[in-house]
């Protein structure tokens, strides 16, 4: 027996990857309107009120919506040319996480609660309104970060070292006064981790005019070094629009391109 046309592969993908096509467009918006229903549900759950009053309608739209997620992960796996790329894909990765916490759930009470990883699938919804430049600007800012990856980890192993101190010398100088706050090491690092950052909760504070000086040297210190980050990751932005693009393939994806598109069909990439 012949299979039916939309399960022939090739026309599978245009319908589940492709938002071109009339088909293509309609699915993702059909499963738009189905991350919604399922994160309305998660918000529902966690009121007693109405979870108590609906408790079956919410337990079968749950299980339906669960196998939807599931059908579409293994159909896009089936289609899919590459499917290990797009299974580790960010986009591959997320459709999976989404599906993943029903089944924990079992195992794991609280874990059903992660269904609201779904919520980042409405990025499918650039693809649908032709807004492939902002998934652009997304992917940038993703391979920035990654790229920053090391740098960062640097600053932030000197600013751990750099509360541990100030942490310590606020210690010594709080530690024995009348009424202080600061009865051990664990809460002073935490104190300076709470006012570098200039947070500030208020919770602990010094007693003493040295602690109070000090106090006000790790507030200005904070505002010198918090945009420290930033700067890293926005030089790596600047050297990463220097880039040329390959020729025949998505910079982005390393996917191949046809002379008339614009943008890339597998991630937005504009070309």
């Amino acid at each position: 027996m012949k299979r039916p046309h939309w399960l022939e592969k090739e026309a599978l993908y245009n319908i589940m990857f492709e938002s071109d096509t009339r088909a293509g467009r309609i699915f993702d918006i059909v499963v738009i309107v189905a991350i919604s229903l399922s994160i309305i549900i998660s918000f529902v759950e966690t009121v007693p009120s109405l979870a108590r009053t609906f408790q079956l309608v919410l337990m079968i739209l749950e299980y339906l919506l669960t196998f939807f997620f599931t059908l579409e992960y293994a159909a896009r796996v089936y289609c899919s040319p590459r499917p290990r790329e797009y299974m580790q894909s960010f986009f591959g990765v997320i459709d999976l996480l989404s599906i993943l916490p029903p089944y924990l759930s079992y195992f794991l009470p609280h874990a059903r609660y992660m269904m609201l990883l779904r919520s980042f699938r409405f990025i499918r919804i650039f693809r649908i309104f032709k807004l492939f430049s902002f998934i652009n600007e997304g992917y940038l800012l993703m391979h920035s970060l990654k790229k920053s990856l090391n740098k960062i980890s640097v600053y932030f192993l000197f600013v751990l070292i750099l509360v541990t101190c100030l942490g310590t010398l606020m210690f010594m100088v709080e530690n024995g006064q009348p009424d202080t706050q600061f009865t051990d090491l664990g809460t002073s690092v935490y104190w300076a981790i709470v006012t570098m950052t200039t947070v500030g909760y208020g919770d602990i504070t010094p007693v003493t005019a040295i602690g109070r000086l000090l106090s006000a040297f790790v507030m200005l210190l904070g505002y010198t070094i918090i945009a420290v980050p930033t700067g890293i990751v926005t030089a790596t932005i600047i050297d990463e629009t220097k880039e040329k693009p390959k020729d025949g393939r998505c910079p982005r994806c390393g996917g191949k391109v046809r002379l008339k598109d614009r943008y890339c069909s597998q991630c937005g990439e504009k070309l």
